[in-house]
Parts: C-alpha cells; sequence; structure tokens
C-alpha cells in the first residue's frame, strides 16, 4: 500500500511538470501571436488553455483523494498540500498566457504592441520563457540551488516592466491612452507570470528545506 502511494505521489509530481511544459508552450505561442498579430495562433492559446484547466482540476481531485484515504503525515502531507497550491499557480500562469492571447486577437489585424516596445515584450517573453523552464527543472528535480536563482531571474523581469511603464510616462508618448493600458496590462501579465514561477520555486525550497529560502539567509 505504501508503495502505491509513493507511486501516486510521484504521479502528482509528474502532473506538475507536465503543466509546466503546456504554460511555457502558451506563453511562447501567446507572445508570437502577440508580436505578429497571428490570429490563428492567438486562437490555439486560447482554446488550449481548457487543458491546462482540466489538468489543474483532476490533479486537485486526485491530491484530495489521497489525503483522504492515506491520510499522510510530515513530509508526504506537506508534499499533497504544496501540490495543491502549485498546480493553482501553473493554472494561473496559463491565464496569464491566455490573457496576452486575447490582447493579440482584439488587436487583430493590427500588432497591439507599438514598435519602440517590440523588442522589451519580445525580451519579456524569452525571460519568461527561461524562468518556466528554470521552474520546471527545480520541480522535477528538487533542486534547492536552482530555485534561489529564480530570484535573481525575476529581477530581470522586474526591470523589464519598469522599462514599458517608463516608456508610456514618457511626453513622447504618442500612441494614446487605450494602447498605454494595453500596454500596461500586458507587461503585467508577463510580470505576474515570472512572479508564480517564484512562488513555486519558493515552495520546492520549502519542501525540500523545512523553511522557507528568507528563512535560511
Amino acid at each position: 500500500m505504501r508503495n502505491q502511494f509513493h507511486e501516486e505521489l510521484d504521479a502528482v509530481g509528474a502532473t506538475l511538470v507536465q503543466m509546466s511544459g503546456l504554460v511555457k508552450i502558451a506563453m511562447e505561442s501567446a507572445t508570437t501571436a502577440l508580436l505578429t498579430a497571428d490570429l490563428a495562433l492567438a486562437e490555439k492559446v486560447i482554446q488550449e488553455d481548457s487543458i491546462i484547466n482540466d489538468i489543474q482540476h483532476e490533479l486537485d481531485a486526485r491530491s484530495i483523494n489521497l489525503i483522504a484515504r492515506q491520510q499522510p503525515v510530515a513530509a508526504d502531507l506537506r508534499t499533497l498540500v504544496t501540490s495543491l497550491r502549485m498546480s493553482a499557480d501553473l493554472e494561473r500562469m496559463g491565464d496569464l498566457a491566455d490573457h496576452i492571447a486575447k490582447s493579440a486577437r482584439m488587436r487583430y489585424p493590427s500588432t497591439a504592441v507599438p514598435p519602440e516596445l517590440s523588442l522589451t515584450i519580445e525580451e519579456m517573453g524569452r525571460v519568461c520563457g527561461k524562468i518556466i523552464e528554470k521552474m520546471a527543472v527545480v520541480l522535477e528535480q528538487r533542486d534547492t540551488n536552482l530555485a534561489l536563482e529564480l530570484e535573481t531571474d525575476d529581477d530581470e523581469m522586474d526591470k523589464l516592466h519598469r522599462r514599458i511603464i517608463s516608456t508610456l510616462l514618457e511626453p513622447s508618448w504618442k500612441h494614446g491612452v487605450e494602447t498605454a493600458i494595453d500596454m500596461t496590462l500586458l507587461a503585467r501579465y508577463y510580470e505576474r507570470c515570472a512572479d508564480h514561477a517564484v512562488s513555486i520555486a519558493r515552495r520546492v525550497y520549502f519542501l525540500v528545506k523545512g523553511e522557507f529560502a528568507s528563512d535560511a539567509k
């Protein structure tokens, strides 16, 4: 029975890694759709968001069922409770990709991003992809050193976020209020996606070490 329980526990972890891969693809595709006004790709991201949602719902039901049947304690209970929180983070990251894709669809056939911000958004997409990829490794390998690195990676995203806001506040901004609102929201979506990834890395650190990274400093 215990062997079966730990196999099911491992399956929960594998599902979280699977969700990470789907989120990474969604964010990359949403960024491409945004920058190239690719309506078909935007629609694909929007439609496939339900896949991530369904996986989260199934994973949460499985985790709750394991808690009810096996009544785990100590590290096993911590793993399952933390998995519930991490699946919620991953689902939210998928939603943020969906929001980006919907912005691309809303402005089609125009490109939602003004030319002077195109490179910054492209860079935000690249950094976001790097963070998600590293987060997936943290989840799979429970690498606490890599988990700590995500804090620095997130600083890079924060700088890009501030760059967008600074551009919008410049007197030379010529694209109007509507585009400024679009860009404010888009920058926030990328910044929040990175924040969720950092949150997941912190939870993995807690699982392994039994303390939060800030407490260990």
